[in-house]
């Protein structure tokens, strides 16, 4: 009864703040007018803010600005030591140091590395929580750009990347983490500058806990679904998560711009019933996920779960965090029924779409719209329209090529890992659990979740190397082809609407979507998940 209550509350505030939050983001996206704080980052990066650009030049705004951030974040990391605030830490080994820039830049936020012993305050402030925001922020700029393909008719222009960053950050994510830093404050979380305290012990001993600027943190990584954590526990740490409504409200952050984007997306392209059914389809996914896993959690050994607040929010933690990109925990994923675990393993091969990171879910599910409009296209013997834009080889080739990535970065990187002396070298399990978490580790490295499953020594040169490729090409290369797909889009004229034109915003249309989201999808991964985590669930 807990579990359900919670649930119910978690849905009435996502209600409530759905239509004024959705509407706020197209006019952040929309309006032509700029704040003063704005132009002052405009002049000083040297952007004309009113000139719009080309999905080739879309793109390499985006590139230029996340290789800066890598670079800038890896040596921050290096010379950690030379640093104020560094509370006599090191600099930051080689491989750690780029899996963890690359982690951070592409809003994956993996960490192979124990926060509180691996990185002073400054380099958690200055470099791993502004990657926080400006990782989201980027994410949300390429939403925009799709959406204005389909919005708009017989224009290469998508927007401008700078200005659509710049806004995301002023606008939207700085505002709300500053309020959501002040609530998780009074919850408990901890907020300061000190580098720790003495705490007693339950054996009547003492221990020296680091502190730091851990609810400003908590705040970005749960908004921008990020999910790293300050201590190496994550949201499971008292520090991070110290009591049942903090964790709940922890869960809200992670669904609150997600779950209010297809309200954005409705009110840009001039249809709010198509922002409608997306979120059905949404919704409809979430809850399956959520039902299975504290189904599956129900009489599960409480062995690594959250046992102060109890088996049902440990499962909502967990669905939510791989449901969206957000990769935080207040559970040891590892410690889950075999089959709880494929529940969160699945949630991320879906492409985390229901509703997925901040602006790469809603980008996602827009692609899968495409296929499911294509499939139906099929059915009919008719040309494919969407939105008033037809869908043809090249728009249907972009599209399958952003489905096939993913899954060729988690097969062909968990296959290598598992056959390589230098990958096996990690694995501290054999057999089908073995196999699972380094199937979890690339799915999470490639689909820019972060969680893991933690009986894999991950912290190695082989996998920060190759784990931070699977970041890297996860990251980039979907967002390549969902900027094609948007300049291909915004190209075209607008096809009247016939008496052939499929409904895309009714009931039919969105269980269509449903079926390929969880068919075309989820089948890929079916071998591997039934040789990893759905054979040790039956054995």
């Amino acid at each position: 009864m807990t579990g359900w209550l919670q649930v119910g509350l978690l849905v009435v505030a996502l209600a409530v703040v759905h239509r004024p939050l959705g509407d706020w983001m197209a006019r952040v996206y929309t309006s032509p007018a700029h704040w003063r704080v704005e132009e002052l980052v405009y002049r000083a990066v040297g952007v004309d803010a009113d000139s719009e650009q080309r999905w080739p030049t879309f793109l390499r705004s985006v590139l230029a600005f996340s290789l800066v951030g890598v670079l800038a974040l890896y040596a921050l990391q290096r010379v950690q030591g030379l640093l104020p605030l560094d509370n006599g830490m090191a600099g930051v080994e080689p491989s750690s140091a780029w899996n963890t820039a690359v982690s951070f830049v592409t809003n994956t936020n993996w960490q192979g590395y124990a926060g509180e012993s691996t990185m002073g305050h400054l380099v958690q402030m200055a470099g791993l929580a502004v990657q926080n925001f400006v990782s989201a922020a980027v994410g949300l700029a390429v939403l925009a750009a799709l959406v204005r393909g389909f919005a708009r008719a017989g224009t290469d222009r998508l927007g401008n990347a700078w200005v659509d960053v710049t806004r995301s950050v002023v606008r939207l994510l700085l505002p709300l983490a500053v309020l959501a830093t002040v609530v998780l404050v009074l919850g408990g979380v901890v907020q300061s500058l000190r580098a720790g305290t003495d705490v007693s012990t339950l054996a009547g001993g003492t221990q020296w806990v680091p502190g730091g600027p851990v609810a400003s943190q908590e705040a970005i990584k749960e908004l921008g679904t990020n999910g790293g954590g300050f201590f190496n526990a994550n949201s499971a740490h008292p520090f991070e998560g110290p009591t049942a409504w903090v964790s709940l409200f922890q869960v809200f952050l992670m669904l609150l711009i997600p779950f209010s984007l297809p309200r954005t997306f409705g009110a840009m392209v001039g249809d709010r019933k198509q922002g409608y059914a997306i979120l059905g389809v949404m919704a409809t996914l979430a809850t399956i996920s959520v039902s299975l896993l504290s189904g599956f959690q129900a009489g599960a050994l409480p062995e690594g779960q959250e046992v102060r607040f109890g088996g049902p929010l440990s499962a909502l933690f967990a669905a939510s965090t791989t449901l969206t990109s957000t990769g935080a925990v207040n559970a040891q994923h590892d410690s889950l029924s075999p089959l709880g675990g494929m529940v969160t393993l699945f949630d991320m091969m879906l492409g985390e779409v229901a509703p997925g990171g901040v602006g790469s879910g809603l980008y996602g599910m827009l692609v899968l719209a495409v296929v499911a409009v294509f499939v139906a296209g099929l059915m009919v013997g008719r040309t494919p329209e969407y939105l008033g834009k037809k869908l043809g080889r090249r728009e249907m080739t972009l599209a399958s090529l952003y489905i096939l990535t993913t899954p060729a970065i988690v097969l062909v990187g968990t296959a290598v890992a598992v056959s390589l002396p230098a990958g096996q070298a990690g694995m501290l399990n054999d057999g089908p659990h073995g196999l699972s978490e380094v199937l979890y580790a690339f799915t999470s490295a490639g689909n820019n979740n972060g969680s893991a499953f933690a009986g894999l020594s991950a912290n190695t040169t082989f996998y920060n190397t190759a784990l931070g490729l699977a970041m890297l090409l996860g990251r980039f290369v979907p967002i390549v082809l969902v900027l094609a797909l948007a300049g291909r889009l915004g190209e075209q004229g607008r096809t009247p609407v016939t008496a052939g034109t499929l409904p895309t915003h009714r009931p039919l249309f969105a269980g269509l979507l449903t079926a390929v989201v969880l068919v075309v999808v989820g089948l890929t991964y079916f071998p591997v998940l039934a040789l990893g985590p759905l054979a040790e669930g039956l054995s």
